[in-house]
């Protein structure tokens, strides 16, 4: 049997509104548990205490602004369609007196160069920088462009059009206009603490530079240049010096295909007059000393002190270093088994903030450390969850992101001093109907795969109903994520925390596994051997949630789906056709199905392991496995996914209809992988809790 349901961007839902019902409680829309407010980009002004974000209301997306002591809530801009444009790189000058920001794209996708249009609007999409009086006024559209960056004398703007630095004057008329040209793609421009100087670099496809440029009669300074990948660097704080990452360039013989590659990387710094660079210092030839594929990569600051702090994972979890400008022995500056992430330097450059999951591993709360010694300080504990932090310019104080297995993500304020006082900021936020008394809290459960590797997850459980219920495992993308014990920090997977909450409401047991290739559980967890195209190996602890689901007294063993997006698709994709045994129903949204796509083309020297990689490939990918499938399937794609390519979908739908599977489609026209409009994103939850409902609850 095959059911196709196509969406347009201005049709209603297609499918019939379903309801929640626990016990002693009132029924609860779809739209109602995913009316949470969504906010991001928390920011603050390099001096007094100004903060700013954006808030996604139900697609609406705007800036809002708060200023201590009382941090009353201010809506900044006044958006007001459910259209799909992002809100992104909102930036406070720093006098506090204005905002910069960019309206468009998709900053997620593979290329974030590319506008979108998921609102199917006749107007072209373009991606643009705006500025904004911090105290309210209509924004100025400045011109095409993204990553804005403010002088220090909070008179200038610079961002990156068409791949060349561009530069804007604030409040005044004249167009924006190139501030220089180079050759290939610039990017990660920094203004040199004086704002005389603007230091970027340039990627040339096979090698990157770091150049510094002056004015219109200085040719560009290039930073110790080489045949070599130079990325992220910064300023030393007088500006006379400049660090950065150096890895080698792209090219010589292929490497093995089938094993992990060493990532070798090191530090460098350069004299800002000159160029002339030397190395500081060089990470270890080793796999967890490779560069680290963790939030913002090596997070490389020149702090105050005298250091330079980076993240590394060569001990095995991400945890922060610093090293002298001089070079030297790195200090381990975060020791113990925790991860470090949303990592920045305070405004004094005398400390890090981030976020840890120090005291429990499936929650993140704040902390900070001083660049020069390892005295690490958690500034918030408990059974909340804080995120991406930020040092208020006045130094008194940590603006933050707070959230609760009930209550959706809420600015707030942590204040430094020996008793920490949190404030929250933007309750109003949160709607009338939104069932913020009516969640369930899940619980941390861990278990064995086949392999003895240890799988983590988090368990929702209803409240009443039958003694056996259905249940629904469901999987994260990434796959570099962490579901987590309450609201999560992203937004694709707030959706799905909504949904999980949702489905548990309904009726259903629901499990978020944390499978191999995730974060928060160290480095090894997150490498494992022989994964993704080289075997897989991740699919074994989805196995193994299957059948933990399976062998608890309150599931029904014959009534158990999958669901997943991304690389969560993928692995839904695999549990169906591995598993139908297990898995009676499965939504597989935006899934990779044929990883052949990933083999290498015909060329003149091949792998040394192509043949076995390729064999690797097959045997990993869904579509390899047909002939086990038997349970049906609801497939998901947007036509214009900048992340997994809308074919993967299109060939996996053809060969089920010749297997004769049964199968069911909901293709939506010009959505990206992130569901830039609620709309969308209402109509796949809903899709979604209707086929599992259809499949499994009804039974």
């Amino acid at each position: 049997m095959i059911k196709n349901f196509v969406l347009v961007a201005c049709c209603c839902v297609l499918f019939k509104p379903i309801l929640f019902n626990t016990a002693n409680a009132q029924t609860v829309s779809m739209e109602a548990v995913t009316s949470f407010p969504f906010v991001s980009g928390i920011t603050a002004a390099a001096t007094g205490a100004k903060i700013a974000f954006t808030v996604n209301e139900k697609g609406k997306r705007n800036i809002y602004t708060a200023t201590g002591p009382d941090f009353t809530l201010r809506k900044l801009t006044a958006y007001t369609a459910d259209d799909g444009q992002e809100i992104t790189s909102v930036t406070i000058s720093p006098d506090g007196n204005w905002i910069a920001f960019v309206r468009g794209g998709d900053h997620g996708a593979f290329d974030e160069s590319i506008p979108r249009n998921a609102s199917s609007a006749p107007d072209a999409p373009k991606i643009q920088v705006y500025c904004i009086p911090f105290e309210g006024g209509t924004p100025t559209l400045i011109s095409e462009g993204d990553h804005p960056v403010i002088s220090p004398q909070s008179d200038q703007l610079a961002f990156i059009k068409d791949g060349q630095v561009w530069r804007a004057t604030y409040g005044r008329r004249p167009a924006a206009k190139k501030m220089f040209h180079v050759r290939g793609s610039a990017e990660g421009i920094k203004w040199s603490p004086d704002g005389r100087q603007m230091l970027f670099t340039v990627s040339r496809a096979d090698h990157s530079l770091i150049g510094i440029y002056r004015d219109s009669l200085t040719s560009i300074q290039w930073m110790a240049p080489a045949f070599s990948r130079d990325q992220s660097p910064q300023w030393s704080p007088d500006g006379k010096q400049v660090a950065f990452i150096r890895r080698p360039a792209r090219g010589g013989a292929p490497d093995s295909l089938t094993v992990d590659i060493l990532q070798p990387w090191s530090i460098w710094t350069a004299e800002a007059a000159s160029g002339k660079g030397k190395e500081i210092w060089k990470a270890a030839e080793s796999l967890r000393a490779s560069l680290p594929a963790t939030n913002g990569g090596t997070n490389l600051h020149w702090a105050a002190r005298d250091r330079i702090t980076f993240v590394s994972c060569q001990d095995g979890w991400p945890h922060l270093y610093s090293v002298p400008p001089t070079g030297g022995t790195a200090l381990l500056l975060t020791p113990g088994n925790f991860i470090a992430e949303h990592i920045q330097l305070s405004a004094d450059s005398t400390s890090l903030l981030f976020s840890t999951n120090l005291q429990d591993p499936d929650r993140r709360h704040l902390a900070r450390v001083p660049v020069d010694k390892a005295a690490m300080e958690l500034l918030t504990s408990g059974t909340g969850l804080e995120s991406n932090p930020v040092m208020l310019g006045n130094g008194e104080a940590v603006a933050a992101l707070f959230a609760t297995a009930q209550q959706p993500n809420l600015p707030g304020i942590v204040t430094l001093r020996a008793k920490k006082q949190i404030k929250l900021i933007g309750k109003e936020l949160i709607p009338a109907d939104f069932p913020l008394g009516r969640l369930v809290s899940p619980r941390s459960v861990s278990f064995k795969a086949a392999d003895g590797n240890t799988v983590y997850g988090q368990i929702f459980e209803p409240r009443g109903g039958p003694s056996q219920k259905p249940a629904i495992l469901f999987v994260h993308g990434g796959p570099q994520r962490q579901m987590l014990l309450g609201w999560h920090y992203g937004d694709y997977y707030s959706n799905t925390y909504a949904l999980n909450q949702y489905l548990a409401g309904r009726g259903f047991i629901v499990l978020a596994v944390n499978y191999r290739l995730g974060i928060g559980y160290g480095f090894d967890f997150q490498n494992p051997r022989h994964s993704w195209t080289a075997g897989a190996s991740e699919y074994q602890d989805i196995r193994a949630a299957g059948h933990y689901l399976a062998g608890l007294k309150q599931v029904d063993s014959a009534r158990i789906g999958i669901y997943g997006g991304s690389y969560g698709g993928y692995l839904t994709a695999m549990a169906l056709a591995q598993d139908s045994k297990l898995f009676a129903a499965g939504v597989d949204i935006h899934g990779e199905h044929n990883l052949m796509v990933f083999a290498p083309g015909e060329q003149a020297e091949p792998a040394p392991d192509l043949a076995l990689a390729k064999e690797l490939m097959w045997k990993s990918s869904p579509v390899a496995w047909l002939s086990k499938w038997t349970s049906p399937v609801l497939i998901v794609h947007g036509d214009d996914d900048g992340n997994v390519k809308f074919h993967q979908s299109v060939d996996l739908i053809n060969r089920l209809a010749k297997k004769n599977v049964s199968f069911e489609t909901l293709m939506v026209p010009d959505e990206t992988h992130h569901w830039m409009k609620y709309e969308h994103m209402l109509q796949v939850d809903q899709a979604t809790a209707e086929f599992l409902t259809r499949k499994l609850l009804l039974k």
